[in-house]
Order: C-alpha cells, then structure tokens, then sequence
C-alpha cells in the first residue's frame, strides 16, 4: 500500500497547494519547508543559508573555484567540510532525509528531487504537477503584482533551474515521464487532481471528497 506521495511542479502551476491539500485530506505530514528547518538545524546552520541551496545549484563561479581549489592546488591546504555547507551538502543532507522520511511513510513530499531519490524505494507514489501558460502567468500577476512584467521570464527562469538542479545531481531529466507515475495539470482543479491522484495510488478517497 502507497505511504508515501512525492509532487513534483512546475513553477506557478500550484503543485505545491495541491500538496498542501493532499495531505490535509489523508492526514498525513506535509514535506515543504519543515524538511529546511529540520536540515538547518542538524547542520548547524542557519534557515537562511538552507534555503539559498534549497533546490538549485551553486553559482558556476563557486563550482569552479571550489574544483580548483581541491583539485588542481592540491599542495594547498582546503577548508574543513564541516566549515562548508553548499548546494551539494545540502543535496546530501535531502537524500539522507528523504529517506528516512519514507521509511517512516505517511507523508507528501514536494519537490527536491525526491522522485528521483525514491524511484526505488516501495510504496511511493510519484506526481508532476504542471499548469497552461497563462494559467501560471496569472498565478504569478497575482502574487506578486510589482513583477508583472517579469511573468514569463521568472517562470521560465525557475523552471530551468529546478531542471538544472536535477540533471546535475540526480542525471535525470526532470520532465520524464518516467519519473512518474501521474502527471496531471492543475487546471482540473484540486478536487479532481486529489481524487485522481488517490484513485491512482490505489488510496481510499477521503469521506469528504468521496460524497
């Protein structure tokens, strides 16, 4: 039996909502921005600095560095890792939670590469949320007005971001649509995306949406 739903989503398409719901109508924890403040804290670390590697790669001018300095000035003495906490510390620290989340069950997870991290592990369910254009567009308008202008551009550019971060530390591309096992558009609406996603889960629908 299913005990664990990971959603994937792209920006604006409200996959995260959609989560948000679901788990409130299964009863289960949320996995959002309670898994950034859990990691911040075990790595000693603050909130903000987590949520700066949260989901993205590290500036290509730190990647190159940090090569150069472990790799090509090896006679050079490199910092402690415990004194560096990057997008890849942080990608090993998700994988680590995320497992352990799983094992746990009873959960909904956005995001973080997590179908990628549990592709293997048994009784999750995988989603990718996506939206129309123009549905995201007005999403985006809405919340923040004073960068209407900027629509396209800043969905575009989280997108690619988010696909970037999977590709380099997951070698997955993170459209496939093998990665999933529903894809669903979110213009359906919550009530219907909740409905399909426990029908195809194979997870009883709750009293409230099954009446």
């Amino acid at each position: 039996m299913i005990r664990l739903i990971t959603v994937e989503r792209e920006y604006g398409s409200r996959g995260a909502e959609f989560a948000h719901h679901l788990a409130k109508h299964l009863g289960w924890k949320l996995i959002d921005e309670c898994l950034i403040e859990e990691i911040a804290q075990k790595a000693g670390i603050s909130k903000k600095l987590a949520q700066r590697c949260d989901e993205r790669l590290d500036p290509w001018y730190y990647r190159y560095g940090k090569a150069f300095w472990h790799g090509s000035l090896e006679r050079l003495p490199a910092l402690p890792e415990s004194e560096v906490f990057d997008s890849e510390s942080m990608v090993e620290f998700v994988r680590e939670y995320l497992l352990k989340v799983a094992e746990e069950g009873h959960a909904v997870v956005v995001g973080r590469g997590a179908a990628c991290v549990l592709a293997r592990a048994p009784y999750c369910f995988h989603v990718f949320v996506y939206a129309s254009q123009w549905r995201k567009v007005k999403w985006f308008e809405e919340h923040f007005p004073e960068h209407a202008k900027e629509a396209e551009q800043e969905l575009s550019a989280t997108d690619k971001r988010r696909a970037e971060y999977i590709r380099s530390y997951y070698d997955h591309d993170w459209t496939d649509r093998r990665l999933y096992h529903m894809m669903i558009n979110s213009c359906m609406g919550f009530e219907a995306m909740i409905r399909a996603t426990l029908d195809g889960a194979g997870l009883q629908l709750p009293q409230a949406i099954a009446s």
